[in-house]
């Protein structure tokens, strides 16, 4: 059995951000676990910017970019949450300088700034069209200048709680094939979203929701998991992001009629509404037969009105993405784009210190485990995240959670895992590769994405919800007998495939599931059926409890109380 004070599950902006500020003490012994180099964590494909009200180019505030986070989010946000990251943003981006981050400048030398959808103002800190790689860059010399471990290409497969205290994770070393328990005083999940259930996606491969099912199985309830963000700029086909920071150096987006349809859903915003409303005016648009190309299931974005000198400045990601995965120059032609599953708002339900908690009658927590970033649910993006609010919210609740950590682990007894606790994880292991069903795990996971993709997506009715259950519990039921074709124990990827499928099919059940019950539209997720926001009956937040036969539903109120300021009232939502 290995051992560490502190594990971090992860190696993406959060996980990074709380084991450098847990490697504070030189007393601890930290680690971080990834199945990924830390230097592919999807957080390095954030392209567009960090959010905060630094005010380098337009008057700004932190009560005024908490005011636009709460209204994007559908005022599902959890109020004393997105008061903390927006007072705690300008600090931490000038932490992230001070750490060697190249942030592009303004002509007086200033981080630059610039806007983005649902933000009143530019807020908007970036590095050209690289920001999370620069970012993630950073942060990874910060931790090697530390020599704090890291387990790279290792997968967590199960983690251990016993009477509600977290005792550390069962691992897999791809590389050997060995299983590893890791026992740990703290753990904290920092594992990412789950956007791989859907056919269309700019989340890499790697985001398959495991710290999100991990949690489930050891009895902590999953939050507003219903909410999943398309974002309105996928390449056509692939799904591959082109950063919404191109809307913000003034791209325009148009029908097949050439028209910027956007004036017809928010006019008051354009293109730089929230991405919920773009994904849906896009969606109705090419429902409407004003798609473009033969398969008329995109709209163009058209960047020439940014001009050449700026496009190679600003977005030259943007420039060579298009050019290399559609073919497409943006100096000379329009791009096809398409609505994508891009982010998951839902996730671990946790405090403003990371402690995740069950939300049951007690808000008991579990001891020594936290969550952030994409795979918690701090909520503090509600029913809809606003762009650069996720890297922000990595980095605030990141530290925050490190913070946690060391407030509580020099208290906490040392941890074990025995036979028992890795029992799980070794007869997952040891199914998959002793299967001989007939069922195949590409085609199920095919089959499952059409599914997410078709019957719960940008829109969804009751009809298509029950459908779409009904399909995941088929595909549950066929996954166990599947099997694998490598049978073999060094760097075995079709036993990760196996599964990380396992995992898809219990998420994509608890999402559909909260979905049939929500019957009112709300941030990303939209009911044809339900079309307005109910507040009356809706204004909570879904918690999904593992049982034997599938989720079971309860709710909670969401937080109105803010520490520095009065609670903003559920308003209206429109731009």
């Amino acid at each position: 059995m290995l051992q560490h004070d502190v594990l971090i599950v992860g190696s993406g902006l959060a996980g990074m951000r709380a084991a450098l500020e847990v490697s504070e003490d030189p007393s601890l012994d930290v680690a971080i676990l990834s199945k990924v180099h830390p230097l592919r964590s999807h957080s390095g494909a954030a392209q567009g910017g960090i959010a905060a009200s630094l005010g380098n180019s337009a008057e700004d505030s932190w009560d005024l970019h908490m005011f636009d986070t709460v209204k994007g989010g559908d005022f599902l946000v959890d109020q004393n949450a997105a008061e903390l990251l927006a007072r705690e943003g300008p600090e931490n981006i000038f932490e992230l300088e001070h750490m060697g981050c190249a942030f592009s400048r303004d002509e007086q030398g200033r981080v630059a700034q610039r806007r983005f959808g649902g933000h009143t103002a530019p807020r908007a800190c970036y590095a050209a069209d690289r920001t999370g790689h620069a970012v993630l860059t950073v942060l990874f010399e910060q931790l090697l200048r530390r020599g704090v471990k890291v387990y790279s290409e290792w997968y967590a497969l199960d983690l251990v709680v016993r009477d509600r205290v977290c005792q550390g994770i069962v691992a897999y070393d791809i590389l050997t094939g060995q299983i590893e328990a890791i026992a740990a005083k703290a753990v904290m999940f920092g594992t990412g979203g789950y956007g791989r259930a859907f056919r269309v996606t700019t989340n890499a491969f790697a985001s398959t929701g495991d710290g999100v099912v991990m949690a489930y199985r050891s009895g902590v309830p999953l939050e507003d998991m219903e909410f999943v963000q398309f974002h309105p700029t996928g390449l056509q086909g692939s799904g591959i992001l082109l950063s919404e920071a191109a809307r913000g150096e003034g791209a325009h987006i148009v029908n097949s009629d050439g028209y910027r349809f956007m004036a017809d859903y928010a006019a008051g915003r354009m293109e730089l509404a929230p991405r919920d409303i773009v994904a849906r005016a896009e969606q109705s648009e090419i429902e409407a037969g004003r798609g473009v190309t033969d398969l008329q299931d995109s709209v163009f974005m058209d960047l020439r009105p940014i001009g050449e000198e700026r496009i190679r400045y600003a977005l030259p990601s943007v420039l060579h993405l298009a050019r290399d995965f559609a073919g497409i120059d943006p100096l000379v032609d329009p791009v096809p784009i398409q609505p994508t599953a891009h982010y998951s708002m839902g996730g671990i339900p946790c405090d403003i210190n990371g402690q995740v908690r069950l939300k049951d009658q007690d808000d008991a927590p579990i001891v020594g485990f936290f969550a952030a970033g994409e795979a918690s649910c701090v909520s503090v993006h509600g029913a809809n995240r606003l762009g650069t609010n996720s890297l922000l919210e990595a980095v605030v609740f990141g530290r925050r959670s490190g913070r946690g950590i060391l407030d509580v682990v020099k208290d906490l007894e040392p941890t074990s895992i025995d036979e028992g606790d890795m029992a799980r994880a070794i007869g997952e292991v040891d199914k998959h590769l002793r299967a001989d069903g007939p069922e195949k795990v590409g085609a199920i996971r095919a089959e499952l994405r059409d599914t997410m993709m078709d019957k719960c997506g940008v829109f969804r009715t009751d009809e298509q919800l029950h459908e779409a259950l009904a399909d995941v519990k088929s595909y549950q039921e066929r996954y166990e007998r599947s099997s694998i074709d490598d049978h073999g124990q060094t760097f075995n990827t079709d036993l990760l495939d196996a599964v990380e499928l396992g995992h898809m099919l219990e998420y994509a059940e608890v999402i559909v599931s909260g979905a049939i019950a929500r019957q009112e539209s709300r941030g990303g997720h939209a009911r044809r059926d339900f079309p307005e926001r109910d507040d009356d009956n809706w204004f909570k937040h879904t918690l999904a409890y593992r049982e034997e036969d599938g989720p079971r539903l309860e709710y909670c109120a969401v937080n109105m109380e803010p520490q520095h300021r009065e609670a903003f009232p559920l308003q209206e939502r429109t731009y």
